[in-house]
């Protein structure tokens, strides 16, 4: 049996720096690898993540060129949890302005979960800037997907994570979560927001993966939480800020000629399989790796596998 493929050893960042939009927020980035290796951008889940020194690793340092940042209003970029000026369209042209800062033609985009919507918004906007693309549990941005999570689906198999996240809601506002939430985490009072921001959050943490883990912990630290929680909803009551229902796939025909792989675990209850499988079969030039015995997250072994098998595969090892 063929050994799993694992992360590449641990790396640091060359260069750091903050990108002005000019219209109020600032964006962390940071570059490592090869100066002179093959470009790719690594494009993080949330809305409303961050990146992590670990995500590096995806990519073997001496043969890639790599660009990760934090989106706005998250992680390291300023200000923190802010809801203005950040819509799917505002990140879209942070990460093309990262491209010509970072002075290449073309790059890899790498994305996985909400960085797979981004990555295909991206190159369906700018597919002349995406030379190949690597898309793990694929998030399509569709009112069901949204339901799914959200109201009736994934809380079936989760009931007692579910129970705590309604706690705070009445039995009213029960039947449009996202909206009740949404009140919360926009209130003029930090300690609801914190409250509801902890329980979105931890919501998410503990449904990522096939098996609990200790990772989701962090889900629930006050900075962490408010970021992600209050992004993440803004972007869902919006409808990701995407006009047609069915956008990303009815747009698919202008990046069917870009080399792309898409890896989704057949369990995943954040983004199910089925995701992975309408894209598939609009984008047929495209690799479908489903994975068994795996959830939504990145590091789950089948998926971490397929992830650098991706990324060795384009640079050519």
């Amino acid at each position: 049996m063929t050994e799993h493929r694992k992360l590449y050893p641990a790396y640091d960042a060359y260069q750091t720096g903050y990108l002005d939009t000019g219209e109020g927020h600032q964006i962390y980035w940071e570059l490592c690898g090869n100066p002179k290796g093959k470009p790719a951008v690594f494009l993080h889940g949330g809305p409303g993540g961050e990146i992590a020194n670990y995500h590096r690793q995806l990519f073997d340092p001496e043969r890639y060129h790599i660009m990760l940042f934090d989106q706005r209003g998250c992680g390291r970029s300023t200000p923190h949890a802010s809801l203005e000026n950040n819509t799917t369209w505002h990140l879209v042209a942070d990460i093309e302005r990262l491209r010509q800062f970072m002075g290449v033609e073309k790059w890899l985009v790498f994305g996985g979960s909400w960085g797979s919507t981004l990555s295909l918004a991206y190159a369906e906007k700018h597919p002349n800037s995406v030379s190949e693309l690597v898309l793990r549990g694929i998030f399509l941005l569709r009112p069901q997907e949204l339901h799914w999570y959200y109201q009736e689906g994934a809380s079936r198999f989760f009931p007692e994570k579910w129970e705590r996240t309604l706690s705070i809601l009445s039995e009213e506002e029960r039947s449009d979560v996202i909206t009740a939430y949404h009140k919360r985490l926009t209130s003029e009072d930090l300690h609801v927001q914190l409250e509801a921001a902890r329980l979105w959050s931890l919501w998410e943490g503990e449904t990522v993966t096939l098996l609990p883990s200790t990772s989701s912990d962090f889900f629930s630290e006050n900075h962490f939480a408010l970021a992600f929680a209050r992004i993440e909803n803004h972007y869902f009551i919006n409808h990701g800020f995407i006009d047609e229902t069915q956008q990303l796939l009815d747009h698919i025909d202008v990046i069917r000629h870009i080399p792309a792989v898409i890896i989704h675990g057949r369990y995943d209850m954040v983004c199910q399989v089925q995701n992975a499988w309408d894209l598939a079969k609009a984008w047929p030039e495209a690799e479908l790796c489903i994975v068994e015995g795996a959830g939504h997250s990145f590091d789950e072994t089948g998926i971490l596998h397929q992830l650098i098998r991706a990324t060795d595969k384009f640079v050519g090892k």
